[in-house]
């Protein structure tokens, strides 16, 4: 193993823990077996991820021959859970190199939320007086310039397969308006964290790799997708993709609609479509097998109260197997 570079090794869960970056190039789930031949080096890996995970901090030892220095960095998404341990192993004269921003982060799929670590808000920019560590999944999709994957990685999630893995180099967009290349890695985990029963997580961390516009992974600023639907829509609407098992909003596509409660950040009333207009969506999702459907909603505005939209729905598809809604929301008393 190079003393120059850190390894980011996963420990999410689901299986024994692999390597998904080596410096700043990404690695695909590597079993650490396939990393390290030697037996002892194998050893001391392992031994020092275990003893991190255990500890659930840093540690520092040096070889019984006094030559090598093996150093853990945990991150954690909680003060009892580790996401990842970047390692580095090198001869005990040479100094630790810097260290890539890597952020750790959950989705609990069962109540469309999104968790996010302190040192992911700091691998977005964002100032600490503004970090709210909690918020809808859909608000991922406001920061990151999304890849061609987007599509696979949404069916996923509406899937929800324990089991199921993912990476890909999103674009992130920083709050001091830089675009740094990201590249995620995470798995889908069943997980028994309450009496009311099992829920679904999807569990990963995020490696910032570079300037957007020095790595060719990255996707461009602007997808033709993307240019497409915009071009589309007309004013005063907008789009939404729209999950059909739990009519729970995915993302936005463009700009999110003004004075609608989608975040669920603190302070702010949670998502919903009122109560007695859920059979109407409901229908809507039914009837889209056979064709496009529409009706009059009211859904949760930011000020508590409900607000009144009219919603057009198409069918779409994010895989062979996996379907939801492209939903077009716009004020009621707009003309045609």
């Amino acid at each position: 193993m190079s003393g120059t570079r850190w390894l980011l090794i996963e420990t999410f869960g689901g299986g024994e823990p692999t390597v998904v970056g080596l410096g700043s190039a990404p690695r695909k789930f590597v079993p650490l077996t396939q990393m390290f031949r030697q037996r002892e080096t194998l050893s001391v890996i392992r031994g020092a991820v275990a003893a991190t995970l255990a500890r659930l901090e840093s540690v520092d030892v040096v070889s019984e021959d006094g030559r090598r220095r093996t150093v853990t960095v945990p991150l954690h998404i909680t003060p009892e859970r580790v996401h990842a341990v970047l390692l580095w192993s090198g001869p005990v004269e040479e100094e630790l190199p810097p260290r890539d921003r890597v952020g750790a982060w959950y989705f609990n799929l069962s109540t469309s939320k999104s968790t996010r670590s302190d040192d992911l808000l700091e691998l977005y920019g964002v100032a600490p007086e503004n970090r709210a560590r909690e918020h809808a999944i859909a608000g991922v999709f406001a920061r990151v310039i999304t890849n061609s994957d987007e599509s696979d990685a949404l069916a996923k999630i509406v899937r929800s397969a324990p089991g199921t893995e993912h990476q890909a180099v999103w674009t992130v967009r920083r709050d001091d308006g830089a675009l740094r290349a990201a590249h995620f890695s995470c798995r889908i985990l069943e997980e028994h964290t309450s009496a009311e029963g099992p829920e679904i997580f999807m569990r990963g961390v995020t490696h910032d790799i570079g300037d957007a516009t020095e790595v060719s992974s990255a996707p461009p600023p602007v997808i033709l997708e993307h240019r497409v639907l915009d071009a589309a829509a007309a004013e005063g609407e907008y789009r939404a993709i729209v999950d059909l098992r739990n009519l729970r909003l995915l993302r936005w596509m463009g700009p999110a609609m003004p004075g609608i409660a989608w975040q669920s950040l603190a302070g702010e009333p949670e998502p919903g479509i009122h109560p007695e207009d859920l059979g109407i969506a409901k229908a809507m999702s039914r009837d889209l097998a056979q064709s496009r459907t529409s009706g009059v909603l009211r859904l949760r505005a930011l000020d508590g109260g409900w607000r009144v939209v009219r919603a057009r729905a198409v069918l779409m598809a994010l895989d062979q197997y996996t379907t939801a809604a492209l939903v077009t929301v716009r004020d009621p008393d707009l003309v045609d």
